[in-house]
């Protein structure tokens, strides 16, 4: 665990002194001026590009309204991400190296908490407390060709476990992290992270690739969510988790962690570009080294079971059809998780979509989006709310269906809408329809 802290701190040290520049003199920068609100900054963003630096930023804006679920009632959400990349290879001749600094700003109510009262939230942007936080911080280095790579530093695995582009633009946070996952110990998905090790290899033809990573069984501090804490506790145990999949029909595919699917605008500002459509089949398994502190499930004597916490997921996303015009297309989108649910309310849980790209010609960057969720409450779930008097149900329900208008590269609007059903399990809850638009600007 000294070896990640210290790349964890490498990695700040080299964002924030860095070396001296090493101009590139082919690479075209981006076009600022188009992609962000702020511009290219008078060409410092250029200069800065081509020396190996790149920064940006996007606020995000949830204004959201329930009815019916615990009560009725509004809610502002917010979250401002501040990205800082660094090309270590252009910086400092540290061949195949990159530099990453992730810092998070959330704000807001209790949305969820206060009114819709469902067990995963209903924004993927909500978080448990009011917090400015370093997110990611991390160090990269790829080898062969870039077809293997080793990541140490604070890392997320929501930034490339168990994702799926097609659901990326949906706001419910189960298209993001699965249910019965995000629910169990405290793991490292927004707006947590845990030091970690990550190796990922990826196939000379760009189709098949396989990954595994080992972190902190506890992101942050529970104890204080709103505190930016890294700390290894002797019972903190460890998480690992790995997947392989196959992309058959993508290319020029990005070796280096994007944003957590999600929970951000669906096309960063420096992702590369890929194949215009989505293919891509893959599996995953994923368990702690440490029994939960708290588990739902108990033995014969009624205390907890201590058994460890542990899962498996597969997932699928195809673009089915273009349409007329470049980017315009149709895909589809299915995943299912499952865990064995000592430490967490939900064991199984699936995710189907649709997502159009380009509905309408005179809008051919807008997408139209719907997906549904299906959740099953764990035994020990439902077990332990019996014991305190709240008869519940097996399943739950959500349904989104949501319209991203990019009014620019750098301004989106996107009001949506979801209907969650048995919000918290209880078999006397009532529906929570919630109504909402988010606001999606880069700077």
């Amino acid at each position: 665990m000294e070896f990640m802290r210290a790349c964890a701190l490498l990695c700040l040290a080299l964002l924030v002194v860095g070396s001296p520049p090493v101009l590139a003199e082919t690479e075209d920068a981006p076009d600022f001026e188009a992609a962000a609100l702020t511009g290219n900054w008078g060409g410092k963003r250029d200069d800065a590009w081509r020396a190996g630096w790149s920064f940006d930023a996007t606020i995000t804006v949830d204004l959201l309204r329930n009815r019916g679920g615990l009560k009725n009632g509004n809610g502002v959400l917010s979250d401002v991400d501040v990205r800082v990349r660094a090309d270590l290879e252009k910086l400092a001749g540290w061949s195949g190296a990159t530099a990453y600094l992730n810092i998070l700003d959330d704000r807001g109510d209790a949305f969820n908490t206060l009114y819709a009262g469902t067990l995963k939230g209903v924004s993927n942007i909500e978080v448990a407390a009011p917090s400015t936080r370093v997110f990611q911080a991390w160090i990269q280095q790829n080898f062969f060709d870039d077809q293997f790579s080793l990541l140490a530093g604070l890392y997320p695995i929501d930034s490339e476990f168990f994702a799926m582009e097609s659901a990326a633009s949906l706001i419910h946070p189960t298209f993001g992290t699965p249910g019965d996952l995000a629910l169990t110990h405290v793991p490292a998905v927004f707006n947590n992270s845990a030091l970690g090790l990550r190796a990922k290899w990826l196939a000379r033809d760009r189709t098949l690739y396989g990954m595994a990573a080992v972190l902190d069984g506890v992101a942050g501090d529970p104890a204080n969510p709103q505190r930016n804490s890294i700390k290894l506790g002797n019972g903190d145990g460890v998480f690992v988790i790995g997947e392989f999949g196959w992309m058959p029909l993508e290319y020029g595919h990005t070796f280096e962690p994007v944003e957590p699917v999600g929970t951000l605008p669906g096309e960063t500002l420096y992702r590369h570009e890929r194949y215009g459509g989505v293919s891509k089949y893959a599996i995953g398994y994923w368990r702690y080294s440490s029994p939960p502190p708290d588990q739902y499930q108990t033995g014969p004597d009624g205390e907890p079971a201590q058994g460890h916490a542990y899962g498996a997921y597969a997932l699928a996303e195809r673009t089915l059809f273009g349409l007329d015009g470049p980017g315009r297309d149709v895909s589809v989108f299915g995943r299912y998780s499952w865990s064995n649910g000592l430490a967490t309310a939900v064991d199984k849980t699936w995710n189907v979509g649709v997502r159009v790209r380009g509905p309408l010609a005179s809008r051919p960057n807008d997408e139209l989006l719907l997906g549904a969720v299906f959740g099953h409450l764990s035994s020990g779930f439902r077990a332990a709310q019996a014991a305190a008097g709240i008869a519940t149900v097996a399943n739950g329900n959500v349904v989104e269906v949501s319209w991203r208008a990019a009014l620019t590269r750098y301004v989106a609007v996107q009001p949506m809408f979801q209907s969650s059903g048995n919000p918290g399990g209880a078999t006397d809850a009532r529906r929570a329809n919630v109504f909402g638009v988010r606001l999606e600007l880069v700077l």
